[in-house]
């Protein structure tokens, strides 16, 4: 049975992913950390298709965060790598070029985390 707090952060969830979607993040992916020793519940994972494309989604994912009163702990400030992480402290969101999601591929890492399809919840 969901948690009162658990349906906030899940609505908090779908708004980051349509956030992302509007602005045409690739293959969005959330993923259940709760049975992970990770200190966070979800992980946002998206792949952005430039880095422009990524300061994009980086300053939307933040606008966004900021309107939901999500607290941000920290977020990656510059632009010249291959993966930009905003930790939000419940909710972390990568966005990776295609060759950072690929080489690092959070996905495979963490198998066995619950994927949540947000239409369904």
């Amino acid at each position: 049975m969901m948690k009162g707090g658990d349906r906030e952060l899940i609505e908090k969830l779908k708004r980051i992913v349509e956030v992302i979607l509007e602005l045409e993040g690739e293959n969005p992916v959330v993923l259940d950390m709760n049975t992970t020793p990770v200190p966070t519940d979800y992980f946002v994972i998206v792949t952005a298709n430039s880095n422009p494309h990524m300061k994009a989604l980086r300053e939307a994912v933040l606008e966004e965060l900021s309107r939901l009163n999500q607290h941000v702990i920290f977020y990656d400030k510059d632009l010249e790598h291959d993966w930009l992480l905003i930790d939000a402290g419940d909710i972390v969101v990568h966005i990776f070029s295609e060759y950072g999601r690929e080489f690092y591929d959070l996905e495979a890492l963490w198998l066995t985390a619950e994927r949540l399809n947000l239409i369904e919840v």
